[in-house]
């Protein structure tokens, strides 16, 4: 297969939603379909003693929750999927806001009885700045919830794009009895079973038979609700959905298997290969025959026997070859890639090429940063990873001395991974995290205790804002650092940052200093 067919093949997107919407257990039932795990481990299920595969690490077995974004490949029916299963927890966003620079299209989860809600709004204005195509999944159909139509017109409004569903429910909650898909042209009827695929039955919508099937009064209803729907949607253009001016609506149970494939199916037909990629010095086409790739996360200790990072490369353009020489731009010198993995989350196995659209971990002894670019020797920059100015701050101090070496490692790891910002405060020299919500703090203390064998304990600290300052009028720039002095910190790239304690003192500073620019996020 030539490397056009292969990229003509990839399918690489993210999963994303407000917490608690799904999204684990979609992708879990997604791997299902694919043939890479036999039963599904219902994620809350306290029968099953099993958890949600993409949630490996320990503290998202205990708490239910996905910290961070893992990563998972399968073929199927002759294409390859790379699936992005994404925190939801706002205190994470910034992992998935990183995600989403390295996907071509999205799946937004939305629970059918809450709508959408705050963090699905915040992730989708994301996927519209970038013109992500998008489709949406409307689980817990089997949970009484709000009407469809209802539903799709808050879909319209909240995330502010036109919505064409492709799946129509047959009732809610524990009449549920299936789905009709519309895409396909064809009824599908199932029993619940959260462990395996099950079978499904294909009937014409005017069939006596719907009637045998479903009973005559849900029969009548369906008819005259897909006439609605053909009525008031507009034919479906798979145009309008790449280049994101449609989102496809599909209705189902993750949890029972309801809608899935539905979902996968027309997923595979309709969304887009890899796409052109923006770097700095020109647009990156996945055709181009040089190979290019960006980092766009760190992850420290995938496996807790080997102290080892896995940096996260999306591959942009050209073939990746195991052990050539790629240029390391930042650093400027070549490196080589004895061990490149594929991941199955936790589980990996090692590639010896990979194609566009492909993510890659690349074992990471310290070289590595995230936006970090990959070639084979031209010098190219691909931008767009930010990192937000933080909004909780804490200190960080060591609370066994006999363990500070396993502590300044494990900050420094974490801080790498982008989980959260390390500031050092030049006026005591003392180690300030920032993150954007407290539960970043519980889960770096946990990691630290039980990937790393250190103890930390967190002190507060009253701080508003901290901002990236930088000026082209240098006696400036050094009056301003001395008047501030106690307020001044050095991120981990070295670079000024100025601590405001409250939004009256960081107005202060900007009308006193014109010729200074204050950051809030560090891409500038």
């Amino acid at each position: 297969m030539n490397v056009n067919e292969e990229i003509g093949r990839r399918r690489t997107f993210a999963i994303i939603s407000h917490p608690d919407a799904g999204k684990t257990t979609l992708t879990e039932k997604l791997l299902l379909f694919g043939g890479q795990i036999q039963v599904a481990g219902a994620v809350k299920s306290n029968k099953i003693k099993k958890t949600a595969t993409s949630d490996w690490m320990e503290i998202e077995k205990q708490r239910g929750i996905s910290v961070t974004t893992s990563v998972m490949e399968f073929d199927y029916e002759g294409y390859k999927i790379n699936i992005l299963d994404t925190p939801g927890h706002q205190d994470f966003a910034e992992d998935t806001f990183r995600t989403l620079t390295a996907v071509d299209s999205v799946i937004i989860v939305v629970d059918s009885a809450k709508g959408v809600e705050t963090q699905t709004r915040k992730l989708m204005a994301v996927c519209r700045m970038r013109n992500t195509p998008v489709i949406v999944y409307v689980n817990k159909m089997d949970r009484e919830g709000r009407d469809p139509f209802e539903l799709l017109d808050e879909l319209e409004q909240e995330l502010q794009i036109a919505v064409r569903p492709l799946s129509w429910p047959i009732d809610q909650g524990a009449r549920f009895k299936g789905v009709y898909n519309i895409f396909e042209q064809k009824l599908d009827l199932f029993t619940p079973n959260k462990q395996r695929v099950t079978e499904k039955v294909a009937i014409d919508i005017n069939s006596d038979e719907l009637d045998a099937n479903i009973g005559e009064q849900l029969a009548e209803k369906l008819r005259s609700d897909l006439e609605l729907v053909d009525g008031v949607y507009p034919e479906f253009d798979v145009d309008d959905y790449l280049n994101a001016r449609v989102a496809p609506v599909f209705f189902g149970s993750a949890l029972n298997n309801f809608g899935v494939e539905e979902l996968l199916n027309c997923f595979v037909k309709i969304a887009p290969s890899p796409r052109p990629v923006q770097a700095v010095e020109r647009v990156v086409n996945p055709e181009d025959p040089k190979f290019t790739g960006f980092i766009f996360k760190i992850t420290a200790n995938i496996d807790p026997n080997h102290r080892s990072c896995v940096a996260f490369c999306k591959i942009c353009s050209g073939k990746f070859v195991r052990n050539t020489p790629y240029r390391h731009i930042r650093l400027g010198k070549d490196l080589r890639f004895s061990s490149p993995t594929q991941f199955m989350a936790q589980r990996k196995s090692t590639i010896e090429e990979a194609y566009p659209g492909d993510i890659i971990g690349l074992p990471d002894t310290g070289n590595f940063k995230i936006g970090d670019t990959l070639t084979e020797g031209e010098n190219l920059h691909f931008k767009g990873l930010p990192s937000f100015s933080p909004e909780m701050f804490k200190y960080i101090e060591n609370a066994d001395p006999m363990k500070t070496k396993q502590l300044a490692k494990g900050i420094d790891q974490l801080m790498g991974e982008g989980v959260a910002q390390l500031f050092v405060n030049q006026h005591n020299g003392r180690k300030l995290i920032g993150t954007v919500g407290q539960l970043q703090f519980e889960v770096i203390q946990y990691r630290l205790e039980n990937e790393y064998n250190a103890k930390c304990r967190w002190e507060p600290v009253n701080l508003y804002k901290a901002c990236w300052i930088e000026s082209d009028d240098a006696a400036e720039l050094e009056n301003f650092k001395k008047r501030k002095y106690q307020y001044m910190a050095k991120d981990i790239e070295g670079r000024d940052v100025f601590l405001a304690d409250s939004n009256y003192v960081l107005q202060m500073a900007q009308n006193d200093f014109k010729s200074i620019r204050f950051h809030f996020t560090s891409e500038f």
